[in-house]
């Protein structure tokens, strides 16, 4: 017995601390508590225990969801779609392998912190689209797994301490609309960035060097933006860089002595002018006399040059590259551009004609098409010379064919009038259409080669297959049009102005010949340019198309003024109101603007459309053609105009949204001000309905916070504005408080359960307002009471009185409160997870 006991001891004492220790490294059986975890919150704690070392966070995980409601988390079905941690004094670095389960993260914000080290592997957040991670302390060289992130829409690095070149690899981040990488310290080179969405942009206070891209999205930004990177230099900065060193050097040039210092000091730079000697006079004359006899042999020699040149090729008298020819039947085409069928051969293309455009300097070495922004040679010359040709219109500056090549591939060709653009260099219209032929847009017709030799030119662009808008709005000439329904009018509206405003923000351009016959309708009737930046290229005026002559504006008519952006934006004014009324400008009475509404609803007697949208649209027009360049609006703030009227125009048709929809986007907004109103002494300023952006999961998030106070503004300046203000703010000079922004969500609140636009809301007392409210949802079946709570909130909001309006953190609570009201009285509710 002594024995057995002896021996269950030694076994005890053997296998015993190797129990204990498989179960504290996880290999029994693992506790009830660790497999409910989710991993999302198993990220966050991780992240927490490296970089919130002073416990600011607080994060405890009590029940298996909670994590949802801890400080800078946001949730959608249990995940977590936004970390923003800004501002809250993090003192860590950023753990590698921390937050890389959270696959459904979208927007991940850490900037105003004090987080230090690399940046660790982020390619596992496929989703995310806004990255913040600036005014740090992080460091190391530009993180490479971002390149991984293909839906980046925002990337700001700035404000810490990344060193090394900014990787080429950015250039394929095709998404990105806003990029911050200033006071790093990046080097080398600056990739080609080209992102036609990229409209924020900073790289200043880092160490880069060479020349600045020249490409259409960084040509958009001034010098602010490249500011204190003494290496930078390129047109893009207008700033002249170094010659490059020659590719064979010549053995009679040498360099200056290596005594001589390439910098002087400020000590040497202090020089005393002496009268000069007799000597010195007698060398300048010697050396000037040489000189001027050297210019006269020169100037002589090159006179001669030209002269033998000229006469040499007059004798030789070359035809040109390419002749037209066209059957009778092309002189009924009128200048409005009316499709006919006019079948003929382009030209023909001899032996001389073909080395003349082998000795063109920027055709390709076949004496072929330049083709445009990398576009692939499906074609060449001799096969469009080749083509079937229909000729469809001559306008402006050329004349318009349909080319059927022998693949049956369809282009346009334009034959620009050689007389008219004469006034244009080769190497000036090599430059522009270089320029030209790199915009791209859905609502411009692509430019896809181009061609000149001995004075021809050509530009080939897209074949549109279903005419023009001029068609489209006057029909044949026998028949009287109907104007369009006022939605098609708003439709092709926002398709020419996505075109006009993109040649704006993205170049220099601009159309110069904008009109119903240069707008051609796609294969899906979008609207798309066409013409467009050529006007520049040829001496015209109104009086050599009486087809553009209503579309100049006042300013360009009776001068030598070129066009300008707002002479497009005039044009597009009156392109407008062709489309409402059917009306050519030649038909436009000259009419005040206030009376212009009501010839256009004269003109639309049967349309059954919403008056108020109609009367809107028109007053773009009217805002667009005003006389005066200087009060016409640029061309992307008439784009917002027009894209305002279209959500209008949808929410007029929409019911109201569900009432617990509104709770959920109430939240939200009193979320965000509460937020601002508590973390600093900061007020939005401007909160109204169309400053309240959905996100990728339906989240409301405020926008344009905190900007107002930066402009002298009243509500007579915005009218959407007017009905959000403040008692206390309307008549008088005083700035808007965080009681202004209470008093505008209780106007918000009421519109999102009305879907009345404040200029609809009925003079009412608070005690009125709920009636008001459920008449408005006759429809709805949500609990009458917490509806009515909502609509207490509102009234508490909106009171004439600021002192008597609740703080935004109050009004939280009580929204916060209606919640947890639905919540108790249903088990689950869908609206929140």
């Amino acid at each position: 017995m002594p024995l057995t006991h002896a021996l269950l001891f030694l076994t005890l004492t053997l296998t015993l601390p190797t129990l204990l220790a498989a179960a504290a490294a996880g290999f029994l059986t693992p506790p009830l508590e660790s497999l409910l975890r989710p991993s999302d919150a198993v990220s966050l704690i991780t992240f927490k225990s490296k970089a919130d070392l002073d416990n600011k966070l607080l994060y405890v995980l009590n029940e298996r969801f909670d994590y949802c409601q801890w400080r800078g988390v946001k949730c959608a079905q249990g995940r977590v779609v936004r970390l923003v941690l800004q501002g809250y004094g993090l003192r860590g670095v950023f753990p590698p392998d921390s937050l890389t389960r959270l696959d459904q993260l979208r927007v991940l914000s850490l900037n105003n912190n004090s987080l230090s080290g690399p940046i660790p592997d982020l390619s596992p957040l496929v989703n995310l689209k806004s990255l913040f991670l600036d005014r740090n302390s992080f460091s190391g060289a530009f993180p490479p797994s971002i390149l991984t992130l293909h839906r980046l829409l925002t990337l700001d690095l700035s404000f810490n301490n990344f060193s090394g070149p900014i990787p080429a690899g950015i250039t394929a981040l095709d998404r990105l609309n806003s990029l911050r990488l200033q006071w790093n310290r990046f080097n080398g080179t600056l990739p080609p960035l080209n992102q036609s969405l990229l409209f924020v942009f900073n790289v200043s206070r880092n160490n880069l060097t060479g020349a600045v891209p020249v490409t259409p999205s960084l040509s958009r930004f001034g010098a602010s933006s490249f500011l204190w990177n003494p290496g930078l230099c390129g047109e893009v900065l207008n700033k002249a860089c170094s010659s490059p060193a020659p590719f064979f050097d010549s053995p009679n040039v040498t360099g200056p002595p290596s005594s001589q210092p390439l910098v002087q000091s400020a000590e040497s730079q202090s020089v005393v002018l002496s009268p000069p000697s007799p000597k010195n006079h007698k060398k300048t004359g010697l050396i000037l006399g040489i000189s001027i006899a050297v210019a006269i042999l020169i100037t002589a020699f090159l006179c001669m040059f030209t002269v033998i040149r000229t006469l040499t090729s007059q004798n030789r008298a070359p035809k040109p590259a390419m002749e037209f020819t066209e059957t009778a039947e092309s002189n009924s085409v009128n200048n409005n551009n009316n499709y006919t069928a006019s079948e003929t051969r382009i030209g023909e293309i001899n032996e001389s004609d073909t080395k003349a455009i082998e000795e063109s300097r920027r055709v390709h070495q076949s004496g072929d098409l330049v083709f445009c922004a990398g576009e692939s040679q499906l074609y060449g010359l001799e096969q469009l010379m080749r083509a079937s040709a229909e000729l469809l219109g001559r306008g402006t500056i050329g004349t318009t064919y349909k080319a059927v090549l022998d693949n049956q591939l369809i282009v346009t060709v334009k034959r620009l009038d050689a007389g008219k653009t004469a006034v244009t260099g080769g190497d000036g219209f090599e430059r522009h259409m270089e320029a030209v032929g790199r915009l791209r847009h859905p609502n411009l017709v692509l430019i896809r080669a181009y061609f000149q030799a001995k004075g021809e030119r050509l530009v080939i662009y897209d074949y549109q297959p279903n005419g023009s808008l001029f068609n489209l709005i006057h029909g044949s000439r026998s028949t009287r049009a109907k104007p369009l329904h006022w939605t098609s009018c708003l439709k092709i509206a926002e398709d020419v102005a996505q075109g006009l405003a993109y040649i704006h923000q993205v170049s220099r351009l601009i159309h110069g010949n904008l009109k119903s016959s240069n707008v051609l309708l796609g294969s899906d009737f979008e609207a798309c340019l066409t013409d467009y930046s050529l006007a520049i290229l040829a001496d015209t005026s109104a009086n050599d198309d009486p087809d553009s002559a209503g579309y100049k504006a006042p300013e360009t008519r009776k001068s030598n003024r070129r066009a300008t952006a707002k002479s497009d934006v005039y044009a597009f004014g009156i392109l407008l109101l062709e489309l409402l009324t059917s009306k050519h400008p030649s038909q436009h009475p000259f009419l005040l603007p206030t009376d212009v509404p009501d010839w256009v609803r004269a003109t639309r007697e049967d349309d059954v459309g919403e008056d108020g949208q109609l009367r809107m649209l028109t007053e773009v027009a009217c805002i667009c053609s005003l006389t005066s360049p200087e009060q016409r609006p640029a061309m992307w703030q008439v784009l917002k105009m027009i894209q305002e009227i279209k959500e209008s125009s949808r929410s007029t048709r929409a019911k109201p949204l569900h009432w617990t929809s509104c709770l959920k986007i109430a939240e939200d907004v009193a979320q965000g001000l509460a937020y601002i109103h508590q973390v600093s002494r900061l007020i939005h300023g401007n909160l109204k309905s169309s400053n309240v952006l959905l996100g990728s999961d339906f989240e409301a998030c405020l926008t344009d916070y905190s900007l107002a106070i930066l402009a002298d503004t009243s509500a007579n300046d915005d009218p959407d504005s007017a009905g959000y203000k403040a008692p206390e703010t309307r008549k008088s000079n005083r700035r808007a408080t965080a009681k202004s922004d209470v008093y505008a969500f209780g106007i918000l609140l009421l519109e999102l359960l009305t879907s009345k636009h404040p200029s609809q809301h009925p003079f009412l007392l608070p005690t009125g307002v709920p009636d008001w409210v459920r008449a408005t949802r006759e429809d709805d079946v949500g609990e009458d009471g917490q509806l009515r709570m909502l609509t207490e909130v509102a009234c508490i909001c909106s009171l004439t009185s600021p002192e008597q309006r609740p703080a935004m953190w109050q009004v939280l609570k009580m929204i916060q409160e209606i919640k947890e009201s639905v919540m108790t009285d249903h088990n689950s509710y869908a609206g929140y997870s």
